[in-house]
């Protein structure tokens, strides 16, 4: 689902919840507006070109394009404008390349999902969850539990991403409920670290 915040106007001070719109890549994919539920909204008092567009980049190819700035009309006859979390959550590339992976493993409708997990960034897909990890620390027993938790619930298979590693409980626990660990770089596709992970590629396995 697309993204979702409170959104309050600067003028009447009325609270209204604001969904994030959702744009066509050229690869198919949708691109969604990172929204920012922690930036103060602004009224719009006159129009700047340059102001109206924001730079996003597709989750699921990387192609990096200029889209709409999310915008809400309230009654009172304000234009409040909806601020966008630039860099999301945690490390914006290393989402962008878990992503791909699982775009290239024929999840064509890849998106943040609207309900992130604790110190990282939700991806899904139909009958695909994906978790990862930001923030620099190695993903750790309770981001494990959580995903194959929140996946379990959906009835959907999970895989978990990190660009720090796993702890040595985290990586048990994976193993013992077959939660594929990916191990993320900034210069090579995301590496398997279990079995799960290798069964999760497949033939992609050989892939550059």
């Amino acid at each position: 689902m697309p993204e979702s915040v409170p959104v309050r106007c600067p003028s009447c001070r009325r609270e209204r919840r604001y969904t994030a719109p959702a744009y066509a890549c050229a690869c198919g994919a949708a691109v969604v507006p990172p929204l920012d539920p922690a930036a103060v909204p602004t009224a719009v008092t006159h129009r700047v070109w340059d102001e109206q567009w924001v730079s996003l980049r597709c989750t699921a190819c990387g192609r990096a394009g200029q889209w709409p700035q999310p915008e809400l009309g309230c009654p009172c006859g304000t234009l409040v404008r909806i601020p966008v979390a630039r860099d999301g959550t945690g490390p914006w590339d290393e989402v962008v390349a878990a992503a791909r992976l699982l775009h290239r493993l024929g999840h064509r409708d890849v998106r943040r999902a609207g309900r992130r997990p604790p110190g990282g960034v939700a991806l899904t897909a139909t009958g695909l969850l994906a978790h990862v990890t930001a923030g620099g620390r190695p993903a750790a027993l309770r981001d494990v539990e959580i995903l194959w938790l929140a996946a379990m619930a959906r009835s959907a298979r999970c895989v978990h991403f990190s660009g720090a590693g796993y702890t040595a409980d985290a990586r048990a626990r994976a193993d013992g409920l077959a939660v594929p660990l990916f191990a993320l770089t900034a210069t090579t596709p995301p590496r398997p670290l279990n079995d799960a992970a290798h069964a999760f590629l497949g033939p992609a396995a050989d892939w550059d």
